[in-house]
């Protein structure tokens, strides 16, 4: 599940590289789930099979509890979406973890001192309370969450807004994303993109969101960015 080999920056190095946090990053998953799980219990709703829900992680908690209250009209998705996402606080990084090979990207990049950074949907708190959680704040050169301003993904102002707290030229900056918005984001805003082949794809295939390379594990980052 690979395009073609190498980000081309026209000669440049690469500046810095973002990424998207839910699915990219991390396998929030497992806790998205099961704060979803505790909801349908405190509203005494059956025990339901989650397995949908985990598909559309990336898609942001209105897609979760579409997929954890199947038939729910759109004005109860509103109701309850504060509640999923307290509930989802409270044991934020209880069974999230980074994607395997992800921690060694990070510390190649951090022996490189090549800065990188995170531009994701879910609201800033949110992030920044699993990014702590998971040890990656003090390493991270930029968190813009969904919230942060008053446009998100797929506009392009994130990820502008991420490359101006990282000190660093969008044009030569990477945007590492498992959905398609993420990669018409990094588009808009002038960067190089790489469609997630690891993160929670719903069965779509990343091949057609027009990425300039697609990676299939995050072992294979390094490589495809052309830094070894």
């Amino acid at each position: 599940m690979r395009g073609k080999a190498g980000v081309s920056l026209n000669g440049k190095p690469i500046s810095a590289v973002f990424f998207d946090l839910d699915g990219t990053l991390i396998d929030s998953a497992p806790d998205l789930i099961d704060a979803m799980r505790r909801l349908r219990a405190e509203l005494g709703e059956p025990v339901i099979e989650m397995d949908k829900v985990g598909m559309v992680v990336s898609k942001g908690g209105r897609a979760m509890l579409r997929a954890g209250f199947p038939g729910i009209a759109e004005a109860r998705v509103e109701t309850l979406l504060p509640r999923y996402l307290d509930l989802y606080a409270q044991q934020i990084a209880l069974h999230t973890r980074t994607f395997d090979g992800i921690d060694a990207v990070l510390a190649d990049f951090d022996a490189r001192a090549l800065p990188w950074g995170i531009v994701t949907n879910k609201p800033e708190r949110l992030a920044r309370s699993v990014v702590a959680e998971l040890g990656l704040a003090a390493r991270s050169a930029a968190l813009v969450g969904g919230d942060t301003l008053a446009k998100r993904k797929p506009d392009p102002e994130p990820l502008l807004h991420a490359a101006q707290l990282a000190n660093v030229d969008a044009t030569r900056s990477v945007y590492v994303g498992d959905d398609a918005r993420d990669i018409e984001a990094g588009r808009a805003a002038g960067m190089r993109t790489v469609a997630a082949g690891w993160g929670y794809l719903d069965g779509e295939d990343p091949r057609d969101w027009g990425a300039d390379i697609v990676v299939a594990r995050p072992q294979d980052l390094v490589s495809a960015l052309g830094l070894d």
